[in-house]
């Protein structure tokens, strides 16, 4: 099959639900979600059939759209992360449809469940962009999708804050990737990335300043969706204020793709010999302020969102780690599995707890009074599967024997020591060393906390919240036991 039949999927069945919603006005907004839902996972078993193929005469396409293993395991990333956000949607619709206005009832639901389908479709394209051109249209469909689901709520002042700060932001870090993509067009004469790389390191010698100086420009564009420092100011204020589906669909997906495309863009500017010493320079201090700021920050943090979005922004060093020990400049030996895999490998792990412990978060959250941690004081007495779903995610989110968060880490820093970046090595351990206190935290307040007054009484669960949740927490506990079928899935770890 041909991949780019793909996409075309995805956008189709987008397309057709939003016609629906506009003339269906009967129908039951939920259908639209499990409608969804059924799609996405039909084009997630076509990804399996898709035949990678050859250039052949006439299929230009192939010059800016990759088919190989990379590209295929991020689509089916993008896929399960959208499927599980639309799980989680289905029961936070109450929480949305206080905080729309609407002339009918269920107005405005419709949209809110299809706009991620459109936001997959970005993803998966950005996951085989290999042109300038293509990354920077898909990065855009992704990110106005987000402008638009972040400030989806009108009437909350925190979710229209969010939007306002995330297009401000956004629009400035689309402003730098512009500049950087149209700089090393400038320097190459050429779109594809294929063909970037050879014309830049065929530049004289005297060029490598201009080359180190497009390399910082797409880094900062890209550290902007990857939620690295110094670029991550907008993280704390968009995560508390968006919805919290959206918000878990920001933490896992954009960050999925951001990391998709600096890998094979780093691909590029590292074959320039003389940039390759300054850009290791830079992606280190990057890798450590993260891995720093997004530690500490999280310390003192009592809203467990926001606890979520500084834990993002540290989980964003610990893949910078895996990404740096990749450079040339490195010393020592190769890593033990290589830089691809071991981001997969973790941007997969990543994805499984964080759904988690969102999807705990909204469950919960019609039965709260808030998203405090205080406000989940006792949960293991009201419900004692949210409760251990949310003790499965804190601990692999630390980083707990057992569990797929410390293979994650495991691997991340092998590839490190392996490669004698002893810096990153030190800055790694204190960084999990404090990410055991505020993880833990949660788990405290969960299981040796009374219950606030009032909030006594048992919290009910739907039969698929139940089932994602023992789903996810399975899979977290098998993989942290077992993880080569998880490494298997891509390409080059075996």
């Amino acid at each position: 099959m041909n991949p780019l039949y793909l996409e075309t999927a995805v956008i189709l069945l987008g397309l057709g639900l939003i016609l629906a919603e506009a003339f269906a006005e009967t129908v039951e907004k939920r259908t639209f979600a499990w409608v969804a839902i059924a799609g996405l996972a039909a084009v997630l078993v076509l990804t399996f059939f898709v035949d990678p193929g050859t250039a052949a005469p006439g299929d230009n396409w192939r010059r800016f759209y990759a088919t190989d293993g990379a590209a295929m395991f991020f689509k089916r990333f993008a896929l399960v992360t959208t499927i599980l956000v639309l799980l989680m949607a289905l029961d936070y619709l109450p929480v949305v449809q206080r905080y729309i206005a609407g002339a009918r009832p269920g107005a405005g639901l419709g949209e809110f469940l299809t706009l991620p389908v459109f936001t997959c479709a970005g993803l998966m394209w950005m996951a085989s962009a290999k042109d300038l051109t293509m990354i920077f249209v898909s990065l855009e469909l992704v990110t106005v999708s987000f402008y638009v689901l972040v400030a989806y709520m009108r009437r909350n002042s925190a979710s229209l804050e969010a939007g306002v700060k995330y297009l401000i932001l956004g629009a400035l870090s689309t402003g730098f990737l512009v500049y950087g993509l149209v700089w090393t067009y400038g320097l190459s004469g050429h779109t594809a990335l294929d063909q970037i790389g050879p014309a830049l390191a065929a530049l004289p010698p005297e060029s490598g300043g201009a080359v180190f100086f497009a390399f910082v420009l797409v880094l900062v564009g890209l550290g902007f969706k990857i939620a690295a420092a110094p670029f991550q100011l907008w993280v704390p204020d968009v995560y508390q204020g968006a919805p919290t589906p959206i918000t878990a669909f920001l933490s896992v997906g954009s960050k999925a793709a951001g990391f998709i495309v600096l890998m094979r863009v780093l691909d590029v500017f590292l074959s320039v010999p003389s940039v390759v010493p300054k850009a290791g320079l830079v992606l280190v201090g990057v890798t450590v302020a993260t891995l720093v700021y997004g530690n500490l920050a999280a310390l003192p943090q009592t809203n467990l969102k926001r606890l979520l979005a500084y834990s993002s922004i540290a989980h964003a060093g610990y893949l910078l780690v895996a990404v740096t020990s990749v450079l040339p400049s490195a010393g020592g030996t190769p890593p033990p599995i290589p830089m691809g895999a071991t981001v997969a490998f973790y941007l997969g792990g990543y994805l499984l707890m964080t759904i988690l412990a969102f999807a705990v978060m909204v469950a919960a959250g019609n039965h709260l009074p808030g998203d405090e941690i205080i406000h989940f004081n006792g949960l293991a007495k009201r419900s004692p599967a949210l409760a251990f779903g949310l003790l499965v995610g804190m601990a692999s989110l630390a980083g707990v024997p057992f569990t797929v968060g410390f293979f994650g880490k495991f691997f991340v820093f092998a590839g490190a020591v392996a490669r004698g970046q002893w810096l990153l090595v030190a800055v790694g351990t204190v960084a999990v060393a404090c990410g055991f206190y505020y993880y833990l935290k949660v788990v405290r307040a969960m299981y040796f906390q009374p219950p606030v007054p009032g909030q006594e009484t048992a919290i009910p669960l739907s039969g698929p919240t139940r089932a994602v949740v023992v789903a996810l927490a399975a899979l977290i506990l098998f993989l942290g036991v077992w993880p080569q079928p998880a490494l298997n899935l891509f390409p080059g770890a075996r």
